[in-house]
């Protein structure tokens, strides 16, 4: 079978099927997203998946719905689903995978299967935060090109496997090594497509975070986020998190393709980035990187009508791994912030859950907001630093509701 063969086996069909069976309108969209984003958007389960807000469907994009965010950790029915390309492997096509790792930085070519990676090394469990690079897209102001995300592109889970960093060492990795190369199942239908890859700084692939996940809380990775394996990279957007990883390539120069080069690019030093990705910068643009700091509001959603005894603002916080030291939510449009009580501490690299009660409040209207501050004092930004492919959207939500 055709490993490139689109959703051999779970039928392309239930894509459209899923789409057409579920379209009621979704519970919640931004009205900030473009208005053919609002009238296309539905809500459609995928096999294996609860109801999520389909954006388009071959690639299938479908981000979570926005009360998903009321705990910190995203079940695997619910968690967003991101693919560039269309040509997404079944599991029957799945059952005789193997992991190839060689390139002209490795000392020995290896081959591994899944029951290699279950046996013969140590694992690392991480609770993480994977983003979609794209988040918040569709809420630029111009209206950019790409999938119109809102703000679901996202969710958190307890990944664990062996550690990146263990299996090459299997390969050996040469003293001129520069990037390890990723490598996916899924792939391009039409040859002229570019097939998508990414590459990490060795320095990165060698850390003590950099996982291969096999497992997503507590259970085997779904389908349609990754199985058998996928990459889990920390506090880095997840444009380099890998789904069915089928090949590592350590090579001593930089890859230059379409992946790299030009797309999932932002203006050199317009975000804060500790460690940035030297083999790849040049002197207009950088490749994007690390996560910058943001927080969310599940509820109350936007319109919402409520009591005059008050309500409950919950949401989650999270950032590139320094993790969160404060978060504080606003009930007059940013005029005053007042300290929000933190959930449990779920890892640095987790969303990080949060809750206010404003108390009693008058009859009118009111426009809720929040701000995250990180560990390393980096708070979220008061206006949107506007890129060309809107990227890095952490300007705090304003929520309008009314207290009757």
């Amino acid at each position: 079978m055709d490993r490139r063969k689109l959703l051999t086996g779970m039928g392309a069909a239930a894509f459209a099927a899923g789409r057409a069976q579920g379209a009621e309108k979704p519970a919640w969209l931004s009205p900030q997203l473009p208005e053919g984003t609002r009238e296309e958007a539905t809500l459609a389960a995928l096999p294996g998946k609860k109801k999520l807000i389909c954006l388009t469907d071959r690639p299938p994009n479908y981000e979570s719905p926005i009360e998903t965010f009321r705990s910190a950790l995203t079940p695997q029915d619910e968690f967003f689903v991101r693919y560039h390309l269309a040509g997404i492997p079944s599991m029957a096509a799945l059952h005789d995978w193997s992991l190839s790792v060689g390139g002209d930085a490795a000392e020995r070519p290896v081959i591994f299967k899944l029951e290699d990676l279950q046996r013969d090394f140590r694992h690392t469990e991480v609770t993480a935060v994977c983003q979609c690079s794209g988040n918040r897209r569709g809420l630029s102001d111009p209206h950019v090109a790409g999938v119109e995300w809102g703000y679901g592109a996202m969710g958190n889970a307890t990944w664990r496997g062996p550690l990146l960093k263990d299996v090459l060492d299997k390969a050996g990795v040469g003293a001129g090594a520069v990037e390890v190369w990723l490598d996916g199942a899924d792939g391009p239908v039409l040859p002229s497509t570019p097939d998508f890859r990414k590459s990490l700084p060795v320095e990165k692939a060698m850390g003590e975070e950099i996982i291969l996940a096999i497992a997503m809380n507590g259970g085997p990775l779904p389908l349609l986020n990754g199985f058998p394996v996928r990459l889990i990279v920390p506090g880095w957007t997840a444009t380099y998190w890998m789904k069915h990883l089928n090949g590592l390539t350590i090579s001593n120069k930089p890859l230059d393709d379409f992946w790299m080069k030009a797309a999932y690019r932002v203006p050199a030093g317009m975000f804060p980035v500790e460690h940035p990705f030297q083999s790849q910068l040049n002197a207009a643009n950088w490749p994007i990187t690390e996560i910058v700091v943001n927080s969310l509001i599940a509820d109350p959603v936007a319109g919402a009508v409520h009591p005059g005894s008050g309500f409950t603002v919950q949401g989650v916080a999270w950032d590139r791994g320094h993790g969160i030291r404060t978060g504080e939510v606003s009930i007059d449009a940013g005029q005053t912030w007042k300290e929000a009580t933190l959930g449990a501490d779920l890892g640095r690299f987790a969303f990080r859950a949060f809750s206010f009660r404003p108390g009693p409040l008058r009859p009118g209207s009111y426009v809720i907001s929040s701000r995250a501050t990180s560990n390393a004092g980096e708070t979220q930004a008061d206006r949107l630093k506007f890129n060309p492919a809107g990227y890095h959207n952490n300007v705090p939500q304003q929520i309008a509701v009314t207290v009757a």
